[in-house]
């Protein structure tokens, strides 16, 4: 056991040349290692590179590494003996030291590693989605989460359920989703695509997630069989949707047309072409002039609105557009910005909502609600029919218009303050 002894000395004593590959000579062997036996006491044999092997008293071989770090003796176990060859010891060394001529603690690399480990194990796509679930719970109608629990439980946890949220790529949830696509459900297909979106939305926010492979898979499911625009009408998503765009982090000008977009429900081009010279904030109005109908129109605006665009006047009111482009602000922003941020958002503008659908969303509920069809349809800036004709009048049930716009918004309101369950706009005669 002498040489043994000369050798572990000799490993400490500097006789390293390089920091990775040059060790001295007379390494250990598996002969050697076999024929070492226990002592009373626990004792080390050494091969090089500061690797040595400790033997303990009951027999066990225990592979372990000797370094300096930042002028400081550290040591890290290697695993034991035989079932970590001298091989597989050495190959494990050279990783650590590799790590120490990069400047990384290996000791240190090791805690992180197995913390993130740990971490992952513990925020599974199941962990998450259920965490999701009951975060909206409260606010849901039952129906709606029952379908998204049953949704979640049937086509997404058993091939999913157990992995690692932050480790699933887009390909792994596009071939869970296909599954469900190929027995004909493309429109549940969808529904979880973006679903998932706003699952890893939220696990973004919470930090267990970097990136969301469902924004990825926009556009790579089926499109359901529908001629219309995309559009929420379920109260259940309107109210996670409307918290989600105020949630948006994105310029002033995007955030303030996400908020207009449901309160006035105009057509996109109508909303991004808005002018200031055509806004009365104090009479609550907007007066402009329809291309499609060929004639100005007059759009009561709710509180809401005027309070989003008072608050956006200091930065765009010295220009022409009230939402200007963010490259070219003398031109208005992009007809695809608002879709954009959806998408971002992680809904689908083909299957779950886009920035027209908004006009379906109104038109669908304040007729529920009993408003007059006719002041819907005004308020949508349809052409009349019938009697009026080319008639048409500007302010065409204005009054009823101007309070059924204020009962849209403060219902808006409600929807995104989560009482969807008990709220309902009446109109009022």
């Amino acid at each position: 056991m002498a040489r043994h002894t000369l050798i572990f000395r000799g490993n400490y004593a500097g006789q390293v040349t390089h920091p990775i590959l040059s060790y001295p000579a007379m390494p250990l062997s598996d002969t050697a290692i076999k024929a070492a036996k226990p002592r009373l006491k626990p004792y080390k044999i050494a091969d090089t590179g500061g690797l040595f092997l400790a033997i303990q008293p009951n027999g066990g071989k225990w592979w372990r590494l000797k370094y300096r770090f930042d002028g400081r003796e550290g040591g890290l176990s290697l695993g034991t003996y035989p079932d970590v060859s001298l091989q597989q010891a050495r190959e494990r060394r050279d990783e650590a030291r590799k790590l120490i001529a990069n400047g990384v603690n290996p000791s240190q690399h090791r805690k992180t590693t197995k913390a993130a480990r740990s971490a992952a194990v513990a925020n599974t796509f199941e962990a998450i989605a259920l965490e999701w679930v009951a975060k909206n719970d409260a606010v849901w109608a039952e129906s709606h989460s029952s379908k998204i629990k049953r949704r979640l439980e049937k086509d997404l946890f058993p091939w999913l359920g157990k992995r690692p949220i932050a480790e699933i790529e887009p390909p792994e949830l596009l071939a869970v989703l296909t599954r469900i696509e190929k027995r004909g459900a493309i429109e549940t297909a969808n529904r979880a695509r973006g679903e998932c979106g706003q699952m890893w939305a939220y696990a973004i926010a919470k930090g267990v997630a970097k990136r969301n492979p469902a924004v990825d898979l926009i556009g790579a499911l089926a499109r359901p069989d529908r001629q219309h625009f995309a559009a929420f009408t379920d109260p259940a998503d309107i109210g996670p949707l409307l918290r989600a765009m105020r949630d948006y982090n994105g310029t002033p000008s995007t955030r303030a047309a996400l908020h207009i977009a449901p309160l006035l429900f105009v057509r996109p081009g109508e909303l991004r072409m808005m002018e200031w010279k055509d806004l009365a904030l104090d009479a609550n109005e907007w007066r402009p002039f329809i291309t499609k109908i060929k004639r100005e129109l007059i759009v009561p605006m709710p509180v809401q609105a005027v309070a989003v665009l008072r608050e956006l006047e200091p930065l765009t009111g010295r220009g022409r557009y009230v939402f200007p482009g963010e490259r070219t602000p003398s031109r208005p922003m992009s007809e695809n910005t608002v879709n954009a941020a959806l998408r971002r958002m992680g809904y689908d503008t083909k299957a779950q909502i886009t920035g027209h659908g908004f006009r379906a969303m109104a038109r669908t509920l304040l007729a529920e609600q009993g408003w007059t069809p006719d002041a819907i349809e005004r308020q949508l800036s349809h052409k009349a029919s019938g009697p009026l004709g080319e008639a048409y009048d500007r302010a065409g049930y204005l009054p009823e218009r101007r309070r059924m716009m204020q009962a849209w918004a403060d219902y808006l309101d409600s929807l995104a303050s989560g009482s969807s369950k008990v709220v309902a706009i009446k109109r009022v005669a």
